[in-house]
């Protein structure tokens, strides 16, 4: 027989735990390294999956420290780094004086990165909108409007303290 899990696993509603396991699916069917594999054909670039995050980041926000970097996407500083030093070498980003703190650095996306950037985000948008194709334009509507709510409030309840002490 099957462990019994916790009462607390037991209390939450069964939509919710539908729609964790379909974050967890979706998740799971958008980093496959088969869907990398075809994103970087169709790009006609070679940059790994850890990379492609790493330049999303970059080209959606202002030139930012590695760190800040490493923080933002919950990763080890080193990682970062050496995901860096790739795109660096490829000449998608380029250090730059931390106008805050001269000992510091920031990285900026580079014209090469933002033309390699745009086409991950074309090929990535493409394939979105093939899958979805026979969708009415009031479901996309709806969900969009249902993610970004999800976005929002996971960015707001992720931002609260955890209660670590056990319950009882």
């Amino acid at each position: 027989m099957p462990a019994q899990p916790p009462a607390a696993v037991a209390a939450v509603p069964p939509n919710v735990i539908q729609i964790e396991r379909l974050l967890t699916r979706i998740s799971y069917l958008t980093g496959r390294s088969r869907q990398h594999e075809r994103l970087m054909a169709e790009t006609g670039l070679s940059v790994d999956r850890a990379s492609v995050a790493i330049l999303r980041h970059i080209a959606e926000s202002e030139p930012i420290r590695p760190g800040v970097l490493a923080v933002r996407l919950s990763v080890e500083a080193s990682h970062v780094t050496r995901q860096l030093r790739q795109l660096e070498n490829a000449g998608y980003v380029i250090r730059i004086p931390d106008p805050d703190d001269r000992r510091a650095q920031r990285i900026q996306i580079t014209e090469a990165g933002l033309a390699a950037f745009g086409r991950i985000r074309e090929v990535g948008r493409r394939g979105i909108e093939t899958a979805l194709d026979d969708w009415s334009r009031e479901d996309l509507r709806r969900l969009a409007d249902l993610f970004n709510r999800l976005v929002d409030d996971f960015v707001a309840h992720g931002e609260s303290a955890i209660d670590t002490r056990p319950a009882g």
